[in-house]
C-alpha cells in the first residue's frame, strides 16, 4: 500500500498528509505537559476536524470513484481516489482506537482532580436524582421531540451535526412486544455538558445524552414498556452543494437554496454505538436508507466529541492554559490619529499577541473622519456578533461610501455571511457577492482620505479573516500602509471585483488566479540562479498547506540545485524531506499557526512578503488571493525573527514526513517554545 500512495519517494497525497495533521493535534491530547482540561479539549478539536474532513475530503472522493469525474487526481496520477479511500478508512479506525484509549486515559486523570464524569448508571445520590429530574423537566423536556420508528420516513429530517439516540423499548414480560424510536440530543440549544451539585468536595459532570437516558421512563411514560435502552448515532453528509443555474435567481438565492440541499446531502459515514445490537442497528440502517456501500463505523457510546472543545472549566485554572492578554501597540493604543500613525511608518499587527480592536478602531476612526469618502473590504469569514459589520454600518450611517465584497461561498460560514450581507444592505452598504467558480479569500482593507486636494489611501492587507473570535486563537498578521502605490494596486483589486473580474496588471501585489503562481515560479527561479552562482539562496516558507503538484516539483529542482528550503507547515504537506536542503516541520499547539508569511534570500536580496493563500491548486487557480511584500524594514526584520524563532522549537514542532513523519524535533537544548517566545518578540517590538 505504501508504494501505491508515495511516488517514488516524493509525493505524499494530500488527504493521507491531513490525517496527519490531524495526529498531531491527537498527540496534544495525549501529551502531559498540555493541562488536563486543554488536553480535554484539543480531543474536541480533532473530532470537529475529522467530521469536517469526512463532510469534504472524503465526500469528494467518493463522488469522484462513484461518477468518474474528472479530476484534480486525474493531473495525479501517482494516486487513485479507490485506493485513498481504502487507507482513509484504515487510519481512521486505529485514530478512533486512539481517541477512546486517550478519552478513557484522561477520565482517570479528572478522577485524581475530584472531577467524575458520570453516566445514567451510575447516579445514586439522592440529591443528584433530584437535580437530574429538575434540569430534565425545568430545561431539557421542551427540546426532546422523540420519532416512533414505525412512523418514519425520510432520512432528510435528519441533521448531519448532530446526535441521537437511537431507543429500544421493551416490555420485559412479553420480550416480543417491543418497538424503536430515535430522537436528537439538542446540544446545540443546551450545553452537552451538565454540572451536578458538587458532594463532599466532589465534582460531577453528565452528558446531557445520559440525562435524557436516565429520564426515558419519563419520556415514554404513556408506552407501556418497561425497560429502555438507548445508543447513540450519527451521520455525516455530503457537504459539497451543488449550485442550481437558474439565471432567474440572484446569487443569493441560489446559494439559499443550495444549503437547503446540504442538509439532505448524501451520508458519507453513519457512526453507531458497538454495543447496539446486530439485529437494531440493521433495522435502523435500513430504514434510514443506507446501503452496505455508506461507510459505517462503530465507535464507543459517545459521539461528537467536537463538543468536549466546550467542556466545563470546573473553577480550576491550573488544569487550563495560564491566561495571556494580548499585548498593545505603543503607537496606536493612545494615538489621536490612527491615520497621522500610519503616514509615519507602516504598523505590523499580530494576533493574538496583540489585540484585535486596533483593526476595530481603524475602522471606528474611518467610519466619523469627515476626510473619509470610501471603505472597502472583503470578507470571507466573520463573528457572529461582530464589532467590524458594525464599524461598517456606523460608516454608511456617516455618509460614507462602503463597499464589501462579501464571499457567500466560504464553506460552513455560508448561512451567517448571507445574513450579515442581508443586513448591510439594509444599511445603505454597497454589497457585492460572489460568482460561482471564484472565491474571493483575500483579506484588504483601503479607506480613501481626501487630503488637501489629493486622495491618499490606507490599506491594511492580512493572512486571516477579520473575526474577533478567531483572532483571541488564530496567529495572523497584518500590515496597515499608508504607500501609494501598494494602496493603488489594491485599489486595482476591488475594481477587479466592480469590473466583472477583468484582468489587472501588477507590479507590487501577487494576485492569483493570474499572478501568483508565476510570481512564485519567479521569486523560485531567482533562488536557483543565486545557488548556481554560489550565492546564497534560501526560502523560509510558513503555511497552512502545500498541495499544489507543480509548484512541489519546482522545489524539489531549486533544492538540487543548492537552494535551501526551510518549510512550516501546519496542516497538509505533499512535500517529503527528499534531501539535506529540505527541512519541514509543523508546529501545533496552544494557538493555531494560520499566517502565511515567506522569506526569500537570493545573493545580497532578501524580501519578506505576508499572503491569504496557501500554495493549493485551488488558491493559486481559482480564488482571488493577494500576496503583498512588507517594504517596512522593521516590520520585515520582526516578521522574519518569528519565522526563525519557529525553526528553533523543540517542544510543539513535530517533523513532516519521511522517516520520522510526526515525531517531535528534540534536540540538547533547553526546551524552546516558539509560540511563547514569539508573544515575547512582539511584546519587545511593540513600537511597530
Amino acid at each position: 500500500m505504501k508504494n501505491q500512495l508515495i511516488h517514488s519517494n516524493l509525493f505524499v497525497d494530500r488527504e493521507l498528509s491531513w490525517l496527519d495533521f490531524n495526529d498531531r493535534v491527537l498527540q496534544e491530547a495525549e501529551d502531559e505537559n498540555v493541562p488536563l482540561l486543554e488536553r480535554i479539549k484539543f480531543l474536541g478539536i480533532f473530532s470537529n476536524n475529522q467530521d469536517e474532513f469526512f463532510r469534504v475530503r472524503v465526500a469528494s472522493l467518493k463522488r469522484i470513484v462513484k461518477y468518474s469525474r474528472k479530476s484534480e487526481y486525474e493531473l495525479n496520477k501517482h494516486f487513485h481516489p479507490k485506493l485513498i479511500l481504502e487507507e482513509i478508512n484504515r487510519r481512521v479506525i486505529s485514530q478512533q482506537i486512539q481517541l477512546a484509549r486517550i478519552y478513557n486515559h484522561l477520565l482517570l486523570e479528572l478522577k485524581k482532580e475530584n472531577i467524575f464524569i458520570i453516566n445514567e448508571k451510575e447516579v445514586i445520590s439522592e440529591k443528584h436524582k433530584e437535580f437530574i429530574k429538575s434540569f430534565f423537566n425545568d430545561k431539557l423536556r421542551t427540546y426532546v421531540f422523540p420519532i416512533i420508528m414505525k412512523n418514519f420516513n425520510s432520512a432528510s429530517i435528519l441533521r448531519d451535526k448532530s446526535i441521537y439516540l437511537a431507543v429500544l423499548m421493551r416490555d420485559t414480560s412479553n420480550t416480543s412486544n417491543s418497538e424503536y424510536a430515535l430522537m436528537e440530543v439538542p446540544s446545540e440549544q443546551l450545553s452537552r455538558f451538565v454540572v451536578l451539585p458538587e458532594i463532599d468536595g466532589k465534582q460531577y459532570v453528565m452528558y446531557i445524552d445520559d440525562i435524557i437516558r436516565y429520564c426515558l421512563p419519563d419520556i415514554f411514560k404513556s408506552f407501556k414498556y418497561d425497560e429502555f435502552t438507548a445508543y447513540t448515532i450519527k451521520f455525516t453528509r455530503d457537504s459539497e452543494l451543488d449550485m442550481d443555474s437558474d439565471i432567474s435567481k440572484s446569487f443569493m438565492e441560489i446559494m439559499s437554496d443550495s444549503l437547503k440541499q446540504r442538509k439532505s446531502g448524501n451520508p458519507v459515514r453513519f457512526v453507531a454505538d458497538r454495543n447496539i445490537p446486530d439485529n437494531m442497528l440493521q433495522y435502523f440502517y435500513n430504514k434510514i436508507g443506507l446501503s452496505k456501500n455508506d461507510s459505517l463505523v462503530q465507535s464507543g457510546r459517545y459521539h461528537n466529541f467536537k463538543d468536549l472543545m466546550s467542556f466545563p472549566d470546573m473553577g480550576k485554572k491550573h488544569l487550563l492554559y495560564q491566561s495571556i492578554q494580548p499585548g498593545i501597540s505603543k503607537r496606536l493604543e493612545n494615538a489621536t490619529s490612527i491615520f497621522d500613525e500610519v503616514k509615519k511608518k507602516d504598523i505590523l499587527l499580530s494576533f493574538p499577541h496583540q489585540s484585535f480592536k486596533y483593526l476595530i478602531d481603524l475602522l471606528r476612526e474611518a467610519s466619523i473622519d469627515p476626510n473619509v469618502k470610501t471603505i472597502r473590504m472583503t470578507i470571507y469569514r466573520i463573528g457572529k456578533n461582530s464589532n467590524v459589520i458594525n464599524a461598517l454600518i456606523n460608516a454608511a450611517r456617516n455618509r460614507k461610501k462602503v463597499f464589501v465584497f462579501m464571499e457567500l461561498q466560504a464553506r460552513f460560514d455560508e448561512e451567517n455571511n448571507i445574513k450579515w450581507s442581508t443586513k448591510l444592505q439594509e444599511e445603505g452598504v454597497n454589497v457585492i457577492q460572489s460568482i460561482p467558480g471564484l472565491k474571493v479569500h483575500s483579506k484588504l482593507i483601503l479607506i480613501e482620505r481626501k487630503e488637501g486636494r489629493k486622495k491618499v489611501y490606507y490599506t491594511n492587507i492580512g493572512t486571516g479573516n477579520f473575526h474577533e473570535e478567531t483572532a483571541k486563537l488564530y496567529t495572523d498578521v497584518n500590515i496597515i500602509t499608508a504607500n501609494q502605490k501598494i494602496g493603488a494596486e489594491v485599489a486595482q483589486v476591488f475594481e477587479m471585483f466592480e469590473a466583472s473580474y477583468r484582468n489587472f496588471s501588477f507590479n507590487y501585489l501577487a494576485v492569483s488566479p493570474m499572478g501568483m503562481r508565476p510570481f512564485i515560479n519567479k521569486m523560485i527561479e531567482k533562488l536557483i540562479h543565486a545557488a548556481k552562482n554560489g550565492e546564497e539562496a534560501h526560502a523560509v516558507i510558513k503555511l497552512n498547506s502545500i498541495v499544489d503538484e507543480k509548484i512541489a516539483v519546482q522545489i524539489y529542482n531549486a533544492t538540487e540545485n543548492g537552494v535551501k528550503f526551510d518549510i512550516i507547515c501546519r496542516g497538509a504537506c505533499i512535500l517529503q524531506p527528499s534531501n539535506e536542503n529540505i527541512n519541514i516541520i509543523s508546529i501545533v499547539g496552544r494557538n493555531l499557526e494560520h499566517s502565511r508569511v515567506f522569506l526569500f534570500k537570493y545573493g545580497k536580496n532578501e524580501e519578506v512578503f505576508i499572503s491569504s493563500a496557501d500554495w493549493m491548486k485551488r488558491n493559486l487557480d481559482r480564488r482571488i488571493e493577494v500576496m503583498s511584500p512588507v517594504l517596512d524594514a522593521d516590520a520585515a526584520e520582526t516578521l522574519k525573527q518569528i519565522l526563525f524563532t519557529h525553526l528553533k522549537d523543540n517542544v510543539k514542532a513535530r517533523h513532516v514526513n519521511g522517516d520520522k513523519n510526526n515525531m517531535f524535533v528534540k534536540d540538547d537544548k533547553d526546551a524552546f517554545n516558539s509560540q511563547k517566545e514569539v508573544y515575547k518578540i512582539i511584546e519587545a517590538r511593540n513600537d511597530l
